[in-house]
């Protein structure tokens, strides 16, 4: 450009007719998601999202849920790949399961992707993902923004993050307050890593091993890139059955810090949960980047979920109803472990035993 051409938006990089052209091709998906409560309400491109309150009046005490998260490090691994479909339903599965852990229903999303460069297409299959993810979840996609941000990320490089709203009853509302001496742990199967601790796994697999994303693990029966692409699960109409269905002391979202960690922050202070590692065999790819990162195995507890993405604590005679609701539902699920008094020495949850071979 010289010195006497005026500047613009586009010559900064910033391509707005590109965006426009995302917001059409994500149309049809966002449409996918829509709750009677949004009907008539407008669509995508308005300022904000909208979402009929009056919906609540069925409510005697209405207590709105909100969480917020995003995918980390995944991203890259999308990147990398090709494959923008699939981190949608990580960012979903991080905020709706974060909202259901306190009896919410998940009511309505918003996004927020920012990208060094739009591009149309590749937008449109992030925003797919996000749209495939509140059908699972039972919530709506409201709105979003894409930012683009040239000059501060490379025109390949971008991130996602979510905010959901949902609702609770008051009087149905879970937390610590709820658990009781003798309540069970019900444990719920994760769908592989989830989005959580892929700082390590990047680099036990690429900076240490050495491995390439198209590289053929046997262990996984699929590459390296398709195992740790692999979605995140997402629980919330999982969980929000079992309350329906049968008597729920709370949940716990397995996320960032692992299961003992998140555990611990639902159960009250004078109990204790201990979970027993031999009622289940973490993946193989819990074992992987424990024995190629040699990570030690309590490092590995406390950064990834070691195949136990939800947990669910109930009162031991609503075991078997539960149970069965989530084999009805195909979540695979076990009892894990137990809610007892809190010893001296012990923390809020603890993991003992050893895994199952």
């Amino acid at each position: 450009m010289s010195e006497t051409t005026g500047a613009s938006y586009a010559a900064a990089g910033v391509d707005i007719e590109a965006g426009d052209r995302a917001v059409e091709l994500m149309k049809e998906w966002v449409k996918k998601t829509r709750r009677p409560e949004v009907e008539g309400l407008g669509g995508l491109g308005g300022f904000a999202g909208l979402f009929d309150a009056s919906a609540l009046k069925r409510y005697e005490r209405p207590l709105l849920a909100s969480a917020t998260d995003g995918v980390g490090t995944k991203v890259d691994l999308a990147r990398k790949m090709g494959v923008y479909d699939t981190i949608g339903r990580d960012l979903v599965g991080m905020v709706v399961d974060d909202l259901v852990v306190c009896g919410a229903e998940p009511l309505f999303m918003t996004d927020y992707i920012c990208v060094g460069k739009v591009y149309p297409e590749r937008v449109a299959a992030i925003v797919k993902g996000i749209a495939e993810g509140c059908v699972l979840a039972g919530c709506t996609l409201v709105g979003g923004e894409t930012a683009e941000h040239p000059g501060l990320l490379g025109p390949d490089d971008f991130d996602v993050a979510g905010a959901g709203t949902g609702v609770v009853e008051a009087d149905r509302l879970l937390g610590p307050d709820r658990i009781r001496k003798g309540d069970v742990v019900i444990a719920m199967a994760s769908s592989g890593l989830h989005s959580n601790g892929y700082s390590l796994v990047r680099h036990v697999f690429f900076d240490r091993a050495g491995w390439a994303l198209d590289r053929e693990v046997e262990e996984f029966g699929r590459s390296l890139g398709e195992e740790l692409l692999e979605p995140t699960r997402i629980y919330s109409l999982d969980c929000l059955a079992l309350t329906r269905t049968t008597e729920v002391h709370g949940f716990s979202h397995v996320t960032g810090g692992g299961l003992a960690n998140n555990l611990a922050r639902v159960v009250p202070g004078h109990l204790h949960a201990r979970v027993d590692r031999s009622t289940w065999t973490p993946g193989a790819v819990f074992d992987l980047v424990g024995t190629l990162g040699r990570v030690e195995r309590l490092e590995l507890e406390k950064t990834l979920n070691m195949g136990v993405g939800m947990i669910a604590v109930v009162p031991a005679e609503s075991v078997d109803v539960a149970l069965t609701t989530l084999a009805d539902r195909g979540v695979d699920s076990w009892i894990a472990g137990e809610i007892v008094e809190r010893g001296e020495h012990a923390s809020g949850a603890e993991l003992v035993g050893d895994y199952a071979a």
